[in-house]
């Protein structure tokens, strides 16, 4: 009877003399065996109760172990040690790697697949991951309770959390990438205490490191961009540490401490600096825009207030409940629609909204053809404008009282104000319209107007502010108007202003158009290629021909 040698090495490849299998090789194998595998594909699980083994690809070996045709994990260890170097990991209907006080080492594999997380690994003996990827699973790297390393290691496009640690576990995770994870990038609870440095956190549907359940780790020199929630969250009871930590194109605030929360912030880790930098240039686009000062003081009003909350709630001091939801009046032309982006991006700036994406729908986007059909295609709006702003134009159209609303209109109303109610964190909803018309609209449900805090006229553009939107889109399309069209243009904005279908900033559009047609009609009866000031050039002439017509 032949017995293996502790310490022996034994061969796994498609040949003759040599294991076939990787279970066969582990079979004849004791403690400290080398299983030194050749290149190919091997479709088999592994379970392993108190052995020392190591699985190692042979030198510039490609090795894949499918275990995607089974319930169960592709490597399961209870207690010993298990390393694994080189090896591809697909997984199935388990994880890829599942440990228990096993002394785990995970070197330059990829693992891919599998329900829950792609590695599991609980217990108090310490492990060390380095150099690895992992991508395609439910979950990343689950860690509960085991102090150890995770260095140099991706964590890409999975459902869940990228790495999550919790139950006291205290590792060192660094220099790793994670991304495109459909929660958090980093999740740690439970009384984890982790180091995490040098790592970056990118494209997460949550936050990019949340803490919670009193979590302590030790953040530094992280990085975390493009997160639909905040960069770094951490909820109340937990501590910690933030140093040197780089947040940005995050939801607001990019750091976001709860009230009870107490981790020490030094070197530049500010949660307030980024939402506070992105407001400044929200509030430099409402500035630049021509006109509407009643309209900017009003915003400003709004932005001020909610600013003062955020500061409150950081101070731990009560804040009222505040809605969002707005009435902008006034005749068309006027700004509204650009504002209410900017309103939108605002509240994205200031934490308030997630993200801050602007939807913008008529009478046609919410009303259906048949009974039951409008109050689906409204909620269904709704829902895709969370998180932002929904714009309704001309919602007065929707009311009974409007003449064209109808029935269905009346429905979508009736649908929509329990949902700004129910959703009022959630969402901006601003409806816009003619003053006397929403009157009708605000009196089409009896807790519609309660919804709205705040309405906002908007006054007709002045003679000389058309002048100067007019002037901005000949500037914008690269023409140079003479400056002797301007006294015309003046006069013709003076006449039409009182006009009962005026439109401000759209009739300075289809003026615009129409002396550009001026220009065009012009320079063709030239009889040659006009020079480049000439292509550029409007003029009086240009101006008068178009006011004629």
């Amino acid at each position: 009877m032949t017995t293996s040698t502790p310490g022996r090495v034994l061969l796994v490849a498609p040949r003759p003399g040599a294991y076939p299998t990787i279970g066969d090789a582990l079979s004849d194998a004791s403690d400290g065996a080398v299983v030194t595998i050749a290149s190919g594909e091997y479709a088999e699980t592994v379970e392993l109760t108190g052995l020392r083994v190591t699985l190692a690809a042979a030198d510039g070996a490609t090795v894949v172990v499918d275990g995607r045709g089974a319930d169960r994990p592709v490597f399961r260890a209870t207690g010993g040690s298990l390393a694994l170097k080189g090896i591809e990991i697909l997984a199935g209907g388990a994880s890829a790697i599942e440990t228990e006080a096993t002394e785990l080492t995970v070197q330059r594999c990829t693992v891919s697949g599998g329900r829950g997380p792609a590695m599991a690994i609980r217990g108090t003996t310490a492990f060390t991951v380095t150099g690895s990827v992992i991508s395609g699973a439910e979950q990343g790297i689950l860690v509960d309770g085991a102090p150890g390393r995770i260095e140099d290691t991706t964590v890409e496009d999975v459902l869940g959390d990228g790495i999550t640690l919790g139950q006291g576990a205290d590792p060192v995770v660094t220099g790793c990438t994670v991304t495109g994870c459909g929660l958090r990038g980093f999740y740690v609870y439970q009384y984890a205490r982790p180091v995490i440095e040098g790592c970056v956190v990118s494209h997460t549907g949550y936050e990019g490191i949340a803490v919670a359940h009193h979590g302590a780790p030790v953040l530094k020199r992280c990085t975390v961009t493009d997160t639909r929630g905040s960069g770094i969250a951490f909820a109340s009871g937990c501590g910690g540490e933030i140093s040197a930590c780089r947040v940005a194109n995050t939801a607001e605030p990019g750091i976001s401490i709860a009230e009870g929360a107490t981790p020490t912030l030094s070197e530049a880790a500010d949660p307030g600096a980024v939402g506070d930098n992105a407001l400044d240039e929200m509030l430099a686009e409402l500035d630049g825009m021509i006109g509407l000062p009643g309209v900017k003081e009003e915003v400003r009003a709004l932005v001020d207030e909610l600013q003062v909350n955020e500061w409150r709630r950081r101070a731990g001091l009560p804040i009222g409940a505040t809605g969002h939801h707005l009435i902008f009046a006034g005749a068309p032309g006027t700004g509204k629609t650009t504002v209410a982006r900017i309103y939108g991006k605002l509240l994205k700036a200031l934490g308030v909204l997630p993200e801050g994406q602007f939807r913008e729908v008529s009478r046609r986007d919410l009303v259906g053809q048949y009974i039951g059909h409008t109050a689906e295609k409204t909620a269904t709006v709704f829902e895709e404008a969370k998180g932002g702003v929904l714009f309704i134009d001309e919602a007065y159209t929707l009311s009974r009282l409007a003449g064209s609303g109808g029935d269905f209109g009346q429905e979508a109303i009736d649908t929509l104000v329990p949902l700004m109610e129910e959703h009022r964190d959630e969402v901006a909803v601003i409806v816009a319209g003619y003053t006397g018309e929403m009157v009708d609209f605000l009196a089409a449900n009896p807790g519609l107007a309660s919804r709205f805090g705040k309405t906002i006229e908007f006054e007709n553009y002045s003679p000389d502010e058309l002048l100067a939107i007019f002037g901005r889109m000949a500037s914008a399309g690269d023409y140079e108007l003479d400056p002797g069209a301007a006294p015309v243009l003046i006069e013709h904005f003076r006449l039409i202003s009182g006009d009962v279908n005026f439109g401000n900033a759209r009739d300075a559009r289809r003026l615009f158009e129409k002396v550009r047609k001026a220009q065009s009609q012009r320079l063709r009866l030239l009889g040659r290629m006009p020079a480049v000031e000439e292509l550029r050039g409007l003029r009086v002439a240009d101006v008068l021909a178009a006011t004629a017509r």
